[in-house]
């Protein structure tokens, strides 16, 4: 073992996790440790241009472009009416059965993240209508908010995925593949939500006592809906190809397409798209877009760093016993991730650990685009756990609950979420087998 290997390890992560424990925001803890590292290398390290110019090339990417543009068409969808023609949609089909109402949140959560790519986004988004809907039908405003919370995990496995994005560009992998790879888990997210629903909701389940739709007012309801179902066949037709027709665009082109369609549906078709709207869903994504892009440019100056001190060589080497084990390296990786989830954002987690895990996969023989799309719902499950959960705390404000009074009905949620992540892993056919069926 090389002991300045073992210093150089020692000092990034004591500087990452100091940095953290003292409150500066992730970018900065970022840039804080390679630049510690870097003065322990010293040389061409401790010059500042040479971090500004790893500061530029961490954000110099095309593929990284698709993140702003699909950020922007879920905010433009989202203030165009389709929140409630989604809900409206989906309440046609199982608002009427015993605990409809939830089955309805699970189902809507799905559509959206088709949409949107972001837990808390989504969850914000639905959480203020569904949550109040569901406590003037009788429910328990706790677990209608926890239900909330937990179903929108999956808006980041659904494409467009925002986390799925930042991780394929940190691999060098395709995003098409990773989108298309990610909705065969979507579907089984949503399945077993709706098992989790059924089993915790026995004993209060109301059933929905509005009159049913006539047939007229139900193809009305569906045919304003379709509008916005239109959206995600786009985006995979388009990235994919059906029949005869190839894929026609990329994953940025696609994120180009989407805020056109979104911008075209929202001022013609519904016609609550208004200039006001626009401006605050540019001003929206902005903010959102640089946040994510921040963090990428600064992930770029510690992963520089790191490859050049030979940190992620050091961490495959302590490993490498396991490399023999793919299915337990495997394991070991998504259990690390879990738990880092708890104290550590998504996107930083990503930019974080892909650099230093991707030698390990490689040496195992580990499908990265497989590994992304399992990474990716291992780093979501942080968003519904404490003491971080960004999801949980979106989902008490538009809940109007306490923290300690949502936890108890997202355990249920969450216990199931982690035991769908271990699947994925020992059978990892119920991901590789889907996704070769649609072609990714």
């Amino acid at each position: 073992m090389d002991i300045q290997i073992l210093f150089r390890t020692i000092i990034f992560l004591v500087s990452l996790v100091g940095s953290i424990m003292i409150g500066l925001p992730i970018a900065y803890c970022l840039i804080f440790s390679a630049v510690a590292l870097g003065f322990y290398m010293g040389g061409n390290f401790t010059n500042p241009q040479h971090v500004a110019l790893n500061l530029m090339s961490g954000t110099d990417s095309v593929t990284m472009m698709a993140l702003p543009f699909f950020v922007l068409a879920g905010e433009l969808m989202n203030k165009g009416g389709l929140t409630r023609r989604i809900i409206a949609f989906c309440d046609i089909f199982v608002g009427r059965v015993r605990g409809g109402l939830g089955y309805v949140t699970i189902l809507a959560c799905l559509m959206f993240a088709s949409l949107v790519g972001s837990a808390v986004a989504s969850t914000a988004a639905l959480g203020a209508i569904l949550i109040p809907m569901m406590v003037a039908s009788g429910y328990n405003r706790a677990k209608a908010a926890g239900l909330v919370a937990s179903a929108n995990i999956v808006a980041p496995i659904m494409p467009p995925s925002v986390p799925m994005i930042v991780y394929g560009v940190a691999a060098g992998v395709s995003i098409k593949s990773l989108f298309l790879g990610g909705i065969a888990p979507a579907i089984y997210l949503t399945i077993g939500m709706s098992v989790v629903w059924f089993i915790v909701s026995r004993k209060d389940a109301v059933k929905s006592d509005k009159p049913k739709p006539t047939f007229k007012e139900a193809i009305k309801i569906i045919g304003s809906g379709m509008w916005a179902l239109l959206l995600p066949i786009i985006i995979l037709v388009g990235l994919r190809g059906i029949g005869p027709i190839k894929a026609i665009f990329t994953a940025t082109e696609c994120g180009v397409v989407a805020v056109v369609y979104a911008l075209i549906v929202g001022v013609f078709v519904y016609r609550e798209l208004k200039p006001k709207d626009i401006f605050h869903a540019f001003i929206a994504s902005a903010k959102m877009s640089a946040v994510v892009m921040f963090l990428a440019a600064a992930a770029q100056v510690s992963a520089k760093l790191l490859t050049f001190s030979r940190v992620p060589q050091f961490i495959t080497q302590s490993l490498e016993p396991l490399v023999a084990h793919p299915m337990i390296l495997n394991a070991i990786l998504h259990t690390i991730i879990i738990l880092m989830g708890m104290v550590i954002d998504v996107v930083p987690t990503i930019l974080i650990m892909t650099p230093i895990m991707l030698p390990l996969l490689r040496a195992a023989g580990i499908d990265p685009i497989y590994f992304g799309i399992v990474f990716t719902l291992s780093n979501v499950l942080g968003l519904t756990s404490p003491p971080v959960g960004p999801v949980l705390n979106v989902a008490c404000a538009t809940g109007k609950v306490k923290m300690e009074e949502l936890i108890p009905p997202v355990i249920p949620y969450y216990i199931f979420q982690v035991i769908m992540v271990y699947l994925l892993i020992f059978f990892p056919q119920l991901v590789t087998i889907p996704l070769k069926w649609i072609g990714g």
